[in-house]
């Protein structure tokens, strides 16, 4: 067996160093014959148009020396340096193999002339096709000869091998033949009839012990491709449910080497719309196309895996991988669905949630971590993405206790008031400029901890609460400014986009306003664009009863989606908030820059007023300031402080 290895081996290797040292000869040959023939072209064409006239055409004069010198490519400037003339075939003529040699070793290249009287000045490249369909064909045979050469060797070699399968067939079954007639259990197996023919082969009967280890190999390999079939999803190839459980809980859970990595999951968020309107097949079709970006994506992670948990859900494991590496994998999936999402017509593709595990961590408390995840992932943009940390997570209401736990903390808030009111000013850019201050609620638990904002929020609108934590923060805000005596301020209070367009809070909002309406005079609501863009028509619908009580409304997080003006010139809004992700390092990005210059300018246009959020250094408000937005926000600016 050691002999046979090496003699593959070296086959091989003949092989590849043979044509290597081919192809390094045609290469060398081709640029050598190259170059001196395009240095032969430079002096004969530097002696033709050395004495070319002012009366000479140029266009005449470069047309026949395109067909005398049988040149590709021709460009003739005049003494301005403008261009009089340009033929160029790039190159297209060539043979594929000389193509590649010329794309990584150009062996073609641009020479120039001029003429001493006329001003004109000459770019040109010489046709090579003969010799690079030459030098093609020499490598071509050349490597059909060696690999014949490789080839014929190993057909031998497999004819001797069958002849000795053979024999040892044979002389193994002569034997066992024997020993079974003889039906003696003390017998040992005798040899001796191989020993003739096959005496190097049987050197003692230990060769049929190693035959049926080898087929007892053969029956547990069967037995794991069996079970292997019963834990793999039909749709997508992939492992299920059963077969992540199982892996998880051996290669991490109950591992007794140290571990650690990220497990992600990915929500199809359009599976259950795509089978209600184009049908069950179209909707797995969307499953295995989501399963392919998956798997082309976690290619580039070693050890990784990815399995079909249900319906709608993929989890991923990525062994090894830190949480920063983790929140690279996931910007790089949101990049690959909205690519996705641009040919299939639909509204998302997927959300992707990332929580870090190690060693011992149990799978139900991973699973309700991710759950947060993919929900906060969802509150974002379409197909965002989110990274759950350990400290994000309160202990008495983390996400590992499920969404029972949660629904009674929001029920807690909810019922005994337990909000906390922060306020942000908005700095103007200039005396004429309108802001305000922006009021961010904060929620508590029974004993006075803060919980996560973002979780809290995104857990509110999954158990459908949130329509009352907004209910909970427009009363808290407008009790304190009665009670504070702030009523020569303006405040601006978030709403979601669920409750913007539920018409019952809508016409909640209208008479709580109504009520205090030299209060609602005051208050700016801030909805983010991509929420409105989900419903226009309900958007419109909010935004109209904003506006009919006196109160004003501001599109915030800005620049994320793909709105059009006429969106915005048809809701009216009276304030718009850009990204923060424009603002980080404004000062170095000009696109950015270009891009916030022309919103302003559309902006002002129809009477919108910008503000910019997230300015945190000088130079990211000093552009600010040149780039004419109306107001800017940030921790430079000033923190939340409490009202």
């Amino acid at each position: 067996m050691v002999g046979l290895t090496r003699f593959v081996i070296i086959q091989v290797t003949f092989c590849l160093l043979s044509i290597g040292i081919t192809g390094y000869i045609v290469n060398s040959t081709l640029h050598s014959y190259a170059s001196t023939k395009q240095i032969n072209l430079q002096k004969v064409i530097d002696g033709h148009v050395k004495n070319v006239t002012v009366e000479t055409d140029p266009v005449e004069l470069a047309k026949s020396m395109r067909t005398i010198f049988n040149l590709d490519k021709l460009i003739v400037r005049n003494s301005d340096n403008e261009v009089v003339y340009a033929e160029h075939e790039n190159l297209y003529y060539l043979p594929i193999l000389t193509k590649q040699i010329q794309n990584i070793d150009p062996f073609i290249r641009s020479q120039h002339a001029a003429t001493n009287e006329a001003g004109l000045k000459f770019e040109f490249t010489v046709r090579f096709d003969t010799p690079a369909k030459i030098a093609q064909n020499v490598f071509v045979f050349f490597t059909l000869i060696i690999l014949t050469l490789t080839v014929i060797p190993f057909l031998t070699l497999k004819l001797t091998l069958k002849k000795a399968s053979d024999d040892v067939s044979d002389a193994m079954s002569s034997m066992i033949d024997k020993f079974i007639s003889a039906d003696d259990p003390d017998k040992q197996l005798d040899s001796s009839i191989a020993a003739n023919n096959m005496s190097n082969i049987f050197p003692s009967i230990v060769r049929l012990n190693t035959f049926i280890k080898r087929k007892q190999k053969e029956i547990e390999e069967t037995e794991h491709e069996i079970k292997r079939e019963a834990y793999k999803d039909t749709v997508t190839g992939l492992g299920n449910r059963n077969l992540f459980i199982e892996q998880y809980e051996k290669q991490i859970e109950n591992s007794e080497k140290p571990c650690f990595g990220a497990l992600t999951v990915i929500r199809c968020t359009e599976l259950q719309l795509i089978n209600q309107t184009r049908g069950y097949q179209q909707g797995d079709q969307y499953i295995i196309e989501v399963a392919d970006l998956i798997k082309k994506v976690i290619g580039t992670y070693a050890g990784s895996a990815c399995y079909r948990l249900n319906s709608s859900d993929f989890a991923i494991l990525l062994p090894n991988v830190p949480v920063k590496e983790a929140e690279k994998f996931g910007a790089t999936m949101q990049a690959k669905f909205t690519e996705y999402q641009q040919h299939v017509e639909l509204s998302s593709v997927a959300n992707t949630g990332i929580v870090a595990y190690e060693k011992g961590k149990a799978l139900s408390s991973l699973l309700a971590q991710v759950d947060t995840a993919i929900s906060l992932a969802q509150s974002k943009q379409t197909n965002a993405w989110h990274v759950q940390r350990e400290s994000d997570l309160i202990d008495t209401v983390s996400a590992s206790y499920g969404n029972q736990n949660w629904r009674q903390v929001i029920e807690d808030v909810l019922n005994n008031n337990r909000i906390q009111l922060m306020i942000q000013p908005i700095m103007p850019t200039s005396r004429s400029a309108k802001a305000y201050s922006e009021i961010l609620a904060r929620f508590k638990t029974d004993d006075d901890h803060i919980l996560p904002t973002a979780s809290f929020l995104a857990m509110s609108e999954k158990l459908d609460q949130i329509t009352h934590v907004d209910k909970l923060v427009i009363e808290a805000t407008i009790e304190a400014i009665k009670t504070r005596n702030l009523n020569d301020q303006f405040f601006g209070l978030n709403v979601t986009a669920k409750s913007a367009h539920d018409e019952q809070f809508v016409i909640w909002l209208e008479r709580r306003l109504l009520k205090d309406n030299v209060i609602s005079a005051k208050l700016i609501f801030e909805v983010s664009e991509f929420g409105l863009q989900q419903n226009v028509k309900a958007s419109k619908r909010f935004i109209d009863m904003i506006h009919r009580v006196g109160a004003r409304i501001t599109v915030e997080r800005f620049g994320v989606g793909l709105t059009s003006f006429k969106f915005f010139r048809d809701l009216k809004p009276d304030f718009i908030k850009m990204d923060a992700s424009y603002t980080r390092g404004l000062e170095e990005d000009k696109n950015n820059q270009y891009f916030m210059r022309l919103m302003v300018d559309l902006a002002h246009r129809i009477g919108v007023t910008v503000l910019a959020e997230g300015i945190e250094s000088q130079e990211e408000k000093h552009i600010i300031e040149q780039l004419c937005l109306d107001g800017a926000q940030g921790y430079y600016i000033e923190k939340p402080r409490e009202i």
